[in-house]
């Protein structure tokens, strides 16, 4: 984020020397809609979005999937989670521009065609690994995402490398048992 906010610059339009508009170093206006496409479970999506949109407003606002939840805004309770190219990603803190042309999987694009749960959402069933539910999306992706990166061989990897993602309810103990449940059928599902 840091990169993109240094690379904009005020810079007066030709012609009209009173008015400035704020132009990356490609020259785009900022304000000024760019056509994204990302990959979301499995089908194309071209959005025409404000750059600076957030990848979470980007799939809830533009291409309708509600699944993943704004909780925080700020990366800080894992709500937003989903993976990018395989790998656990907060889409507050991921602007949709940057995510050009890489495969989005939601909580939407996890069970079969045929209506069948992903093993990780089965498993969280089975364990009652959620209450309210608000964050049990993002709790199922990152989930997904720490067995597939070889982070829940033990209770304690599964607590250490899912800290980042807060139950209000405090279901851990249920999302722990769910993690373990499903880790031999997630990888590499």
């Amino acid at each position: 984020m840091t990169g993109t906010v240094s690379a904009a610059a005020a810079v007066p339009l030709l012609g009209s020397p009173a008015k400035t508009q704020e132009v990356t170093q490609s020259g785009a206006r900022l304000r000024e809609p760019v056509v994204t496409t990302l990959r979301i479970n499995k089908q194309r999506h071209e959005l025409s979005l404000d750059p600076r949109t957030s990848l979470l407003d980007a799939l809830r606002d533009h291409a309708g999937l509600t699944g993943t939840k704004k909780g925080c805004d700020h990366g800080q309770c894992g709500a937003c989670t989903v993976l990018v190219d395989g790998k656990r990603v907060l889409s507050c803190l991921s602007f949709a521009v940057m995510n050009d042309g890489k495969d989005v999987t939601t909580i939407e694009g996890l069970a079969s065609r045929d209506g069948k749960l992903h093993p990780m959402q089965q498993a969280f069933i089975d364990h009652d690994a959620f209450q309210c539910g608000y964050c049990t999306p993002g709790q199922i992706m990152s989930a997904i995402g720490c067995v597939n990166e070889g982070h829940a061989e033990s209770e304690n990897d599964v607590r250490e490398y899912m800290s980042g993602n807060i139950c209000r309810c405090a279901a851990y103990p249920n999302i722990v048992a769910a993690v373990l449940q499903a880790r031999g059928e997630t990888r590499g599902a």
